[in-house]
């Protein structure tokens, strides 16, 4: 088998047309393009005057002794029921459920008394509530 050779033509690739297109581009983009100064305003911003003023938190702190008598921001309550606790922590805040409420067990508290404190906020509707424990015993 004679395979005969042919000739195939020159291929080559005109490079004119792409040329063109990209210099219609960089020229379109750089006609669009805009060079503005950015321009810097001075304002002079008010000051305020006067003195400031520091706003005291009340937060109403129930303390828990070793032998589960309550204290209600170092004032002592008579007796330890839940009627008294629940009058005197109202009676306190004014009525004001959504004051921060703070209760301050001693570690060697009863249990029961914690719990009680808990339930009287409560029932009261205090719901911004923190727990504190203290070594007050002296061990």
């Amino acid at each position: 088998m004679k395979f005969a050779r042919q000739n195939t033509a020159d291929i080559s690739l005109d490079l004119t047309p792409l040329i063109d297109v990209v210099f219609l581009l960089l020229i379109f983009f750089m006609v669009s393009m805009t060079f503005d100064r950015e321009t810097v305003l001075n304002v002079d911003l008010p000051e305020a005057t006067g003195e400031q003023t520091e706003t005291e938190v009340k937060v109403l702190d129930i303390q828990i002794s070793v032998d589960g008598s309550y204290a209600i921001n170092d004032q002592t309550l008579v007796n330890n029921e839940l009627a008294t606790l629940k009058t005197a922590m109202m009676k306190i805040s004014d009525g004001d459920t959504s004051m921060p409420l703070l209760i301050s067990a001693d570690r060697n508290a009863p249990h029961h008394a914690v719990v009680r404190a808990m339930d009287a906020a409560g029932q009261l509707g205090f719901s911004r509530l923190s727990i504190a424990t203290s070594d007050n015993s002296g061990n």
